[in-house]
């Protein structure tokens, strides 16, 4: 059987940075491009992005920012959500 290894939460929202993602808003409206960084209140900085509305392209921009409480989910090839990226932090952070 094999063993879980134990990551850092760095290291759990690092293997998005340089990938394409998907970042979904509370609007509806969704974000593509590549994920060039985020911090720990989930503000997202995009490279090579694209605005979708209602599953149509509307908008191409070369960089865009996306506050962290607007955001509902972020994915990758594996869908790492939002949700998910704040549970896991908070289960390895010591009060």
């Amino acid at each position: 059987m094999q063993e879980l290894q134990e990551r850092s939460p760095s290291d759990f929202l690092g293997e998005a940075i340089g990938r394409r993602v998907l970042v979904k808003l509370n609007s509806g409206v969704e974000y593509r491009g590549i994920l060039s960084c985020l911090d720990g209140y989930m503000n997202i900085a995009l490279e090579q992005t694209e605005e979708w509305v209602n599953g149509q392209l509307k908008n191409k921009y070369g960089d865009a920012f996306i506050r962290g409480n607007n955001e509902v989910e972020i994915q990758k090839g594996d869908a790492i959500t939002i949700t998910a990226m704040k549970e896991r932090l908070e289960s390895t952070l010591f009060w």
